[in-house]
């Protein structure tokens, strides 16, 4: 509106862009931010040009009335603040706060009354109106919490009844509101109803997410069954959400907010490559509706926890509620469990230590609590089985979870509607960029043969490449093929692909695999040590290890699920030649060379009896 007069904004990017500036009134917006937010797929080429039209044709619109200046690489909209709805709606929370509980009601009647549907519902682009939406959302939710209290307070019950019931028809998944209604219902003598609409709340909660109703919402259930007064539950994630009130909610004393949470580890400066892999992550968290849950799978030095911090930071504005992150130490001995985790994650979100259940059922449900309505980024790194992260995961939309692992996890894919994404080696170009990176581009392309035979001797995998740049960055005065020379002896690659870090190695990383193997699949890895190419077909699988074909299929999955070989067509499985060094290693280690002979004289007359016969 301008000056009292309606513009017509149209119904494409038009108001999206009008969108991003006045949400942001005042402030500098990158053309780069513009871009993000108005396209959800890959913007065109012509994308800056159609927001610098867009802004043309804005400034005309609001000329007189309001500017849009140009600083540097951005626009920013000059004018009043609280000539923005959603500042008033701000400015009037605010101010009910500090009022007393009748100028209060007044105050929050007048804001909730400048809400006239969704939250940008007519702005085009779903990325656009879930960042700028999601905390004026969270705010009118708030805002009707805040003014319930005060009618509570008041005794006008009724009013709050009506306006509750209306809202939970609409959104019958808030917790913290329908626990609002069950203590107005209690307060006016209707206990039956309020028991009702506890049961009903459960029953959408069990069949939409899954879950059960949190701590808060069942300590209201049984006061209102046993017949005492519900007091104002303890519901950390509201905002301005503190330590649970020992004596009934008194809105005049909003409690302390909860703590900032921003656990990210620092992201490695010189992160290149991974294209695809980035691609994939942004289509699964653009998707409506949107996996809880996304799993990075790949074998050990793929970087797969590099990867998900890289991803993490880049998007972690989109997750205002923080970012949790834990490494499960899935493949280590012992690992993390699900209970400690809970706990540490229960103290970061600000729980005192003397209210963390003990139960790992009841930490779960505390957790997805806090979680519920708060958009939060939990990585999970290093996970080793689908139980030790299913409780650990978000049960509310708008949360998601990142899970590295060496294995696919398939049950949470199966059973959670996890989304998946396979982090293999490095495509080539991708490979001799990072060695660029490190090494400098120019040595790259001054040795170009090497470089390339190189990244080839590493399996184009992240850590043996960032090893072996390290180990020659050590030694000055080493070529890209004196190097490459040392790798080629396969009795010592693994060796050299080593740091003085124990944890900085290939071969350290390919044990962590095998040991968690069963005794089967084990011992199929080892002897396929035997077998000098690339990859093996099941049936001579199956001779070598002299089991039947149907077990061998077990063992070859199993493998394949620990990504320490990879499925072909026509039954064949691939492996990488840093696994196929490692597997030789093994066999000559810990088979008898009676076993190692038996086996090969097993696979010898396979291959004799399956060759085809002549003519």
């Amino acid at each position: 509106m301008n000056n009292g007069r309606l513009l017509s904004l149209g119904t494409g990017r038009l108001r999206t862009v009008a969108a991003i500036l006045i949400s942001e009134v005042n402030q500098v917006i990158p053309v780069s931010r513009m871009i993000d937010l108005a396209w959800d797929a890959d913007p065109p080429a012509r994308a800056r040009g159609v927001v610098h039209n867009h802004v043309h044709r804005l400034r005309q619109l609001l000329a007189g009335q309001a500017e849009i200046v140009t600083r540097g690489q951005g626009y920013v909209l000059i004018a009043d603040p609280w000539a923005v709805d959603a500042n008033r709606f701000q400015n009037l929370v605010s101010g009910a706060r500090e009022a007393e509980p009748r100028t209060a009601v007044a105050k929050l009647r007048q804001a909730l009354g400048l809400w006239r549907g969704e939250v940008l519902a007519d702005v085009p682009g779903d990325r656009v109106r879930r960042t700028l939406g999601v905390g004026l959302t969270q705010a009118r939710v708030a805002a009707l919490q805040e003014l319930g209290e005060r009618l509570l307070l008041l005794g006008r019950y009724g009013e709050l009844i009506t306006e509750l019931t209306a809202w939970l028809a609409e959104h019958p998944l808030h917790e913290e509101l329908t626990a609002l209604l069950m203590r107005a219902l209690q307060a006016s003598g209707r206990q039956a109803e309020a028991l009702d609409h506890f049961h009903r709340t459960r029953r959408h909660l069990k069949d939409q997410l899954g879950i059960d109703p949190g701590p808060a919402l069942s300590e209201t259930y049984l006061a209102v069954l046993g017949g005492k007064p519900a007091l104002a539950p303890y519901f950390p994630d509201r905002p301005s959400a503190g330590p649970r009130p020992a004596v009934p909610y008194a809105p005049d004393r909003p409690p302390a907010p909860l703590p900032s949470v921003a656990q990210l580890p620092p992201r490695i400066a010189d992160f290149c490559g991974r294209a695809r892999e980035i691609a994939a992550l942004d289509q699964h968290l653009d998707r409506v509706p949107r996996p809880d849950c996304v799993v990075l799978a790949g074998g050990g030095g793929a970087g797969k926890t590099t990867l998900a911090v890289h991803w993490a930071h880049r998007l972690k504005d989109e997750f205002p509620g923080g970012q949790l992150f834990v490494d499960l130490r899935g493949f280590e001995r012992p690992p993390m469990r699900p209970g400690t985790v809970l706990g540490m994650f229960l103290q970061a979100l600000g729980v005192p230590d003397a209210q963390i259940p003990d139960p790992v059922t009841e930490r779960s449900a505390l957790y997805r609590s806090l979680l519920a309505g708060r958009r939060m980024l939990v990585v999970l790194d290093n996970a080793g089985t689908a139980e030790q992260v299913r409780p650990l995961l978000p049960a509310t939309p708008g949360a998601l979870a990142v899970v590295t692992s060496r294995r696919r996890l398939s049950g949470l894919m199966i059973r959670d509607g996890a989304a998946l994404v396979t982090v293999g080696p490095l495509p080539a170009n991708e490979a001799l960029e990072l060695l660029g990176t490190a090494l400098g581009r120019q040595r790259i392309a001054a040795e170009g043969a090497a470089a390339r035979e190189l990244v080839e001797r590493c399996d184009r995998l992240p850590l043996a490449l960032r090893i072996a740049a390290a180990r020659l960055m050590a030694h000055a005065g080493w070529s890209l093929a004196d190097w490459t020379k040392k790798l080629a002896d396969e009795g010592h690659r693994l060796c050299e692909l080593s740091a003085a870090d124990p944890d900085l190695s290939m071969e350290a990383g390919l044990y962590l695999s095998y040991r968690a193997l069963s005794s089967g699949a084990a011992r199929l890895f080892r002897l396929l040590g035997l077998v000098p190419g690339p990859d093996v077909e099941v049936h001579a699988a199956a001779a070598l290890a002299g089991r039947d074909l149907e077990r061998t299929r077990r063992h070859l999955a199993e493998l394949c699920e620990a990504h320490l070989f990879e499925e072909q067509a026509g039954g064949h499985f691939a492996r990488t030649e840093l696994v196929r060094i490692y597997a030789a290693k093994l066999v000559a280690s810990e088979e008898t060379p009676a076993d190692r002979e038996l086996a090969r004289q097993r696979l010898f007359a396979h291959a004799a009896w399956a060759r085809p016969w002549p003519g």
